[in-house]
């Protein structure tokens, strides 16, 4: 698929370790009746294997799309306009539909938001790792298949007899991390994770997290952790990138951002968060985000923005890399 220059960026030279994901200049829109929803707004990013990369953002900003975009799980109304996205040196987006299916759970997957919408009701635990194990022609039978299953649960930290009952006997957390055994199956080298506590109480959040990093330090796999949660991305992840309006912001090194975050979005975010050492009223950020039907010109954060100046309202600024390892997309650098 061709690029467009409107959304070239200019990213730091990739690592001597070429990553095992490579994102750029994607784009993806949602047809309705009134134009293109611009979901996604040419973002480009790399993750190296082993690493873990947060996507945060306010809702709407183009999380999810990504994710589903990296799983070319897109579907009409949505498109994917362009962009390139290589997985392990394959352009995914060149594969054809027979060819992408193999691909998903064996070298990419997902833990979705709701586990319970993940799960065929009327199929017991172990029928539903069977289909994912049969689908890539990973033929197991017997007592085989059995220890498979197991193991599985095992890592996860289910019991064996989780294996025989239904997702409804299961507890919230319980179903989260069948999603995850059913996840890394076939031992993928990419692990999706979109909001995968969302639903569930804190203690519970933790236990599924703890699960999720240990299972992701076992495969070596990289880990795509999406959420809105910047207190559990601070705990967890190496880097994050700040969604805003379908574009990245702020692509910077976990503790660099909080410490001194460079996009105003990303300043406004965190001085949001509740904090030990500084009491006072809590303060959102005013406004609301723009419509991605009428995108406006120029930056997307303008109208909310404290530091906004003349260039802003007629200019879009590009990501780029404005320290080491830092990328911003912002005038003011």
């Amino acid at each position: 698929m061709g690029l467009s220059s409107r959304h070239s960026v200019t990213l730091s030279p990739r690592p001597a370790t070429r990553p095992i994901l490579s994102v750029r200049d994607l784009v993806v829109h949602y047809h309705t009746s009134r134009g293109a929803v611009q979901a996604v707004n040419g973002v480009s990013f790399d993750i190296a294997e082993g690493e873990r990369l947060g996507l945060v953002g306010e809702s709407g900003s183009g999380k999810s799309t990504i994710a589903l975009a990296l799983l070319r799980l897109i579907r009409p109304p949505g498109r994917i306009e362009s962009g390139e996205i290589v997985l392990d040196d394959v352009d995914l987006l060149s594969l054809d539909e027979e060819e992408m299916r193999q691909v998903r759970l064996a070298r990419i997957a997902l833990v979705a938001q709701g586990a319970m919408n993940s799960l065929n009701p009327v199929l017991r635990v172990k029928e539903q790792i069977r289909d994912g194990l049969h689908d890539h022609a990973a033929e197991l039978s017997g007592r085989a298949f059995d220890d498979r299953v197991y193991e599985l649960l095992h890592s996860v930290g289910l019991r064996r007899d989780v294996a025989d009952m239904f997702p409804h006997e299961l507890s919230g957390g319980m179903k989260q991390r069948v999603c995850m055994a059913i996840a890394i199956s076939l031992r993928p080298t990419l692990i999706i994770a979109d909001e995968p506590t969302s639903a569930l109480d804190v203690v519970v959040q933790r236990q599924v997290m703890d699960t999720l990093l240990k299972v992701q330090e076992e495969l070596g796999a990289a880990i795509i952790l999406i959420g809105h949660d910047m207190g559990l991305m601070a705990q967890v992840v190496d880097r994050v990138g700040i969604m805003y309006a379908g574009n990245l912001a702020e692509v910077s090194p976990v503790a660099d951002l909080f410490r001194t975050p460079l996009h105003p979005y990303s300043d406004l975010l965190i001085a949001s968060l509740p904090s030990f050492e500084v009491k006072g009223a809590f303060q959102g950020i005013p406004g609301l985000p723009p419509s991605l039907l009428n995108r406006p010109v120029g930056c997307s954060f303008r109208a909310r923005c404290p530091r906004a100046f003349e260039r802003c309202a007629t200019v879009e600024p590009r990501l780029r890399e404005v320290q080491p390892e830092r990328l911003v997309s912002c005038h003011l650098y």
